[in-house]
């Protein structure tokens, strides 16, 4: 995979072929909407899955208007929120350490299941959310419990793969007016990096790293962002250090539901636990 978006493609007299082969298949190969040229790299290994490139259908033409920033709406009936800096109440109360949870370990209270289209069956078993792979390619849940911070905060969930072999974690959380997501394990199984940089996903940007997890294993991701970068931990190893000031931040196209905040899996079932989140300072 290139950039996220639409992949250019000649071959003379082959329109038609063309066409049918970006209609069938799916993948997770395209959707950040890019900006800028192509990076050159050679696209990354799919462990042995390809498929089209593709994105996100135009919204039909408009008239023209101003362009007013505005940050992607809080899933919950009747959430409002001022904008970006707007002050988050967070869930409470905040332990020792100025973390709060996100979930009570009984119910997905404060969250909904991701309408994905396709997704897998998630519910609560034993103080976990278990996400079970379905007929789509993404499983998951979005965040429906009212404004949370856009900037200044850290995020931490542990999570677990139990079955597949893609991602397992893919944490999309608020930067500023936009939206990103840290992906653990995709791309076969051991890629890690943040979707999307200046239009590049986790593939293609210098936040791409490799690592190796074991199934039934519990990782411990974290996420913090502030106005001048995000930073991504997995258990005590720094994945991420990247620097946003001047940069577009934006999310695939096929995780946009999971916005503002949210966790899905990739044609793999994932357990999650012990979600929170505390606000920090620079």
């Amino acid at each position: 995979m290139k950039r996220c978006g639409m992949s250019r493609f000649v071959s003379a007299g082959a329109s038609l072929a063309l066409a049918a082969c970006l209609a069938a298949g799916a993948g997770y190969l395209a959707g950040c909407r890019p900006e800028g040229p192509k990076s050159g790299k050679p696209p990354p290994s799919t462990g042995g899955r390809t498929g089209p490139e593709g994105k996100a259908p135009a919204a039909p033409a408009t008239e023209q208007k101003p362009a007013a920033a505005k940050a992607p709406p809080v899933s919950s009936p009747g959430a409002k929120e001022t904008g970006p800096a707007a002050a988050a109440k967070l869930p409470g109360p905040p332990d020792a350490d100025g973390w709060m949870s996100l979930f009570d370990g009984k119910s997905l209270a404060g969250w909904k299941e991701t309408d994905f289209g396709g997704q897998g069956k998630v519910q609560v078993k034993g103080g976990e959310i278990v996400a079970k792979m379905g007929q789509g390619d993404l499983t998951g849940i979005t965040w429906a419990g009212g404004a949370i911070p856009r900037i200044d905060y850290e995020l931490s969930v542990m999570a677990r793969r139990t079955d597949g072999g893609d991602f397992f974690c893919g944490l999309t959380f608020p930067v500023k007016d936009s939206c990103a997501s840290f992906i653990v394990g995709g791309w076969g199984g051991t890629l890690c990096g943040i979707s999307c940089l200046d239009g590049y996903d986790a593939s293609d940007n210098e936040t791409t790293k490799m690592m190796t997890f074991e199934d039934n294993r519990w990782y411990n991701i974290r996420v913090q962002v502030t106005a001048a970068k995000i930073e991504a931990w997995i258990d005590d190893e720094k994945m991420v250090d990247a620097g946003i000031k001047e940069r577009k931040v934006s999310v695939r196209w096929e995780v946009e539901p999971s916005q503002p905040l949210g966790v899905a899996a990739w044609r793999t079932s994932a357990n999650w636990k012990d979600l929170r989140i505390r606000k920090v300072t620079e």
